[in-house]
């Protein structure tokens, strides 16, 4: 018996009847920021690699290839583009800030030879800007981009991408909709997924993963919709089944930080702690990504593990100095980190130089509960409205607005908002989640 086929390019709006939504990114992480699936214009977004290699000797493996085709093939605009390209990418992953200079001055190298309508030069400076957190840089090149190939799916992914994060939620539907329509893979199908997961539609978000995982065509796509559907269950307070999706895809890309940091977090669902900090010590060991660095480092403070969680977090404060030197914009998790582990006011002036330049709903959480942090609750919650005004729902969103709520003497909408969070998500967080319970049954309510 055939299996069906999968149906065609899914439409992101019912004929304008849904509501007007905010596409946004959730739990502190960039999904998209540049494009993780399916950005180069052939279609893949990272080298595939051997099932049995790790993600970074793979990538390290294929940048080196790139460079002997450089020296092979010093005037060809492409070769420069694709190494600039695979440069973001490690860069992404292994949070080696050099990797960014070195592919601007690969991707500039392939402008220098091809100026004009250099399509995969431009796909790899829109995904750099990205990646600095630079989306109007971004919004630019993916524009030049796509008047270079109109038809060219991956342009619309760095499009939609840049949007997003510049808060025109709707153009970014827009984008997201032609490239599923020109090409519906899992790089698409992916995006797509995310545009209705950040509505809270989560059913249509996990239909849509599903179909991207069947389209992946590498291990890193794979990795990529495994990691997602375990981050879609656990977020919908279903550990288990979060642990298979991690399983199933560790079992096609072994040491995969993403896929190892979501097992990590199922662990820790399920009272499996030290599965969870051996799972977040490979993470952070293969990646060690701000996201990653206070996930653990929160964990091992739960656990009482005060010296481990400082390791972590000393990693963290390092991390923000050399952002600081560098001058690029923080994102949430550093802006979370020193709202609650430094200074709540240097946190304030760190979102507020970061909601300027992404006015994005992670962006105005973290900036809510850094105004909370420093006293400045009812400016907060402006902020912490605007974060779910969307639909989306996140745990961790909540819990900041009803903790928001509470400072302000609002105890019903304190308590209704702390109970949706823990209903959505129970473990959303090691520290906050228990908060989050004492505080619901000190305002009068069962949690």
């Amino acid at each position: 018996m055939h299996r069906p086929k999968d149906p065609p390019a899914p439409a992101l709006r019912r004929r304008r009847h849904l509501r007007n939504t905010a596409v946004t990114l959730a739990l502190g992480a960039v999904l998209f920021t540049v494009g993780a699936v399916g950005l180069s214009p052939a279609g893949s977004g990272r080298p595939d690699t051997p099932a049995t290699a790790s993600p970074a000797a793979g990538q390290a493996r294929g940048i080196e290839a790139m460079r002997e085709r450089v020296r092979r093939l010093p005037k060809d605009p492409v070769s420069w583009a694709d190494l600039g390209m695979a440069l973001v990418q490690q860069a992404r992953t292994t949070a080696d800030q050099a990797a960014y200079a070195q592919a601007e001055t690969a991707l500039r190298r392939s402008l220098t030879l091809r100026p004009a309508e250099n399509l995969h030069a431009e796909i790899g400076m829109g995904a750099l800007a990205a990646a600095r957190h630079h989306f109007r840089d971004a919004l630019t090149w993916a524009r030049e981009a796509v008047a270079t190939s109109p038809m060219t799916p991956a342009s619309y992914g760095v499009l939609a991408d840049a949007l997003t994060q510049l808060g025109r939620y709707e153009d970014a539907e827009d984008a997201v909709q032609k490239m599923a329509d020109l090409r519906p893979d899992s790089s698409s199908l992916a995006r797509a997924s995310y545009t209705f997961e950040l509505r809270g539609d989560t059913g249509r978000a996990k239909a849509l993963m599903e179909r991207a995982l069947r389209a992946a065509g590498t291990p890193g796509e794979r990795a990529f919709a495994h990691t997602h559907l375990a981050s879609l269950a656990q977020e919908s307070g279903d550990p288990a089944t979060a642990l298979r999706q991690a399983d199933a895809g560790l079992a096609d890309v072994p040491r995969d930080p993403g896929l190892l940091a979501a097992r990590a977090k199922a662990h820790a669902a399920r009272g499996e702690f030290g599965r969870a900090v051996a799972d977040h010590t490979a993470a952070v060991a293969a990646a060690p990504l701000p996201q990653y660095l206070l996930e653990f480092g929160e964990l091992q403070q739960s656990l009482g593990h005060r010296e481990e969680a400082e390791g972590q977090y000393a990693v963290l404060r390092a991390q923000e100095t050399l952002r600081r030197a560098g001058g690029a914009p923080a994102d949430t998790d550093a802006i979370l980190f020193e709202a609650d582990h430094g200074d709540p006011r240097r946190a304030v002036t760190m979102a507020e130089a970061a909601v300027r330049e992404r006015p994005f709903i992670a962006v105005h959480d973290a900036y809510a509960w850094a105004l909370h942090r420093a006293g400045r609750d009812e400016r907060a919650l402006v902020h912490a409205d605007k974060a779910l005004a969307p639909g989306t729902r996140s745990a961790l969103f909540l819990y900041h607005r009803g903790a928001i709520q509470q400072a302000l003497g609002d105890t019903a909408a304190a308590r209704r908002d702390l109970r949706r969070a823990l209903a959505i998500d129970p473990s959303f967080h090691p520290l906050y989640a228990p908060e989050a319970r004492s505080a619901v049954r000190r305002l009068g309510g069962t949690p």
